[in-house]
């Protein structure tokens, strides 16, 4: 929502800007729409779109936004030079300082609204196992999309205790006597083993009768930390909880959007991808790029084309291996395409071939995937979509190098897979530029 906010506050100012006597309204709109992307674009890779930006105070975001102006304004001056049609109107760069305080007194709005106690939710969570210290540990971080409080959590018999015991409520009472005194918007069921007698279904069933709604923790956590928690997920969540949309609009709207972004990449980026081609074959005089097995949509197998990071033959022993911090495998060269994910570039190819999309989940070797499904469950659903090249873990996450580290990707994973759009795929396409901006998550 803030997104559509601004982008409708910039292209206002870029009409603005434009003289009122032109009857054209490809003079007026056309420059007004690229003003409003470009500055989007700006913001988006200097971070001012992730989901935790709703704490911040009136000076982050004054320190975020200047950088942002700035680098609208060259990308916009770059574009008018090769585009003389996209040259802004009358107001020229003031249209820069014109939409710039828009947002920022829009977002100062939106914030301080987001933080008001009057829009706090306030919970009470049914279940006292792991589950419920996972959104205790989501209440205390701030990093919901809504500000909430836990006011208590409610045992249940049959859960192994892992909240404090300061938290908890009485557990002889009605659960919606408990929310009428605790005043909560909201009941969170986190209750792991709902088949003995002590799940509260009728006490849940009065709560939300009596005007409490009453929410499953995998629903909880899709919401707020846009993840389908694996500890929290049942199998009728996936089969009747919506989404997984692969409808034939959704395909070709995909498709066109591989087809457009990766072209434009791999032009953009020719002189690029040569000159790192002439650089690892300086190096070391071995081959520049690598072709690895990768398990795609379906379980088909493809080969996804790299520029090699590695030394040659980095797994000499043939046994797959994961990569690690400092890997003393990765060649000079490699550690710095690896880190602005030039290596990646190649990948251009499978995404014309239709073996990968642009955004999705990453591929995984076959070899790491048969252990993967055998050692966390649902992780086979993510192969239900093309791989991808970016993808929201990869923007949300660390560099994966462990099963640990693969579960944590997979409640990202399967969350696009639920909900993957259009508007979805642009928003990590934003993301990403940040990332490799920044080098967040290279190894």
């Amino acid at each position: 929502m803030l997104l559509l906010l601004e982008l409708s506050i910039l292209l206002a100012a870029g009409i603005a800007s434009s003289p009122l006597w032109l009857s054209d309204p490809g003079q007026r709109y056309v420059p007004a729409l690229a003003f409003a992307l470009v500055m989007v674009f700006s913001m988006g890779t200097l971070g001012m779109y992730q989901h935790d930006q709703s704490r911040e105070d009136i000076k982050s975001i004054v320190l975020r936004i200047m950088p942002s102006l700035a680098l609208g304004f060259g990308l916009m001056q770059l574009l008018a030079a090769l585009l003389p049609e996209m040259q802004l109107g009358r107001l020229g760069s003031m249209v820069f300082l014109l939409g710039g305080g828009a947002v920022l007194l829009a977002r100062l709005v939106v914030f301080t609204s987001a933080q008001s106690s009057m829009l706090e939710q306030r919970l009470i969570i049914v279940g006292d196992g792991a589950i419920a210290r996972e959104c205790l540990a989501l209440a205390a971080s701030s990093a919901g999309f809504h500000p909430f409080r836990v006011v208590g959590v409610v045992p249940v018999q049959g859960e192994m205790r892992a909240v404090p015991p300061a938290m908890l409520l009485p557990a002889d009472l009605p659960l919606l006597t408990l929310a009428r005194r605790y005043a909560a918007d909201e009941i969170v069921v986190t209750v792991g083993d709902r088949r003995n007698g002590a799940f509260p279904v009728r006490q849940l069933l009065e709560c939300a009768l009596g005007g409490v709604p009453v929410t499953d923790a995998a629903t909880f956590f899709e919401r707020e930390a846009c993840q389908i928690r694996i500890d929290s997920l049942q199998p009728s969540y996936l089969i009747f909880g919506g989404g997984f949309d692969q409808g034939v609009l959704r395909a070709i709207v995909k498709r066109l959007l591989d087809l457009l972004a990766s072209a434009a990449i791999g032009l953009l980026a020719m002189p690029l991808m040569l000159a790192t081609a002439l650089a690892i074959k300086i190096e070391d005089g071995g081959p520049v790029f690598y072709r690895q097995e990768r398990v795609g949509r379906g379980n088909r197998l493809f080969h996804v084309l790299k520029f090699r990071s590695m030394g040659q033959n980095a797994e000499r022993d043939g046994q797959p291996q994961w990569a690690e911090q400092n890997d003393p495998r990765v060649t000079a060269v490699g550690r710095w395409i690896r880190k602005l994910r030039i290596d990646e570039l190649p990948q251009m190819l499978n995404v014309f071939r239709g073996e990968m999309s642009f955004v999705g989940p990453r591929p995984e070797r076959a070899y790491f995937v048969d252990q993967l499904c055998e050692q966390i469950a649902y992780y086979n659903v993510r192969h239900g979509i093309k791989p991808g090249i970016t993808g929201l873990a990869q923007v949300r996450y660390r560099y994966g190098a462990s099963v640990e580290d693969a579960l944590r990707k997979l409640q990202y994973d399967l969350y696009y897979v639920k909900n993957n759009s259009l508007f979805l795929d642009l928003l990590i396409l934003v993301d990403t530029v940040q990332v490799v901006l920044f080098g967040k998550g290279g190894r």
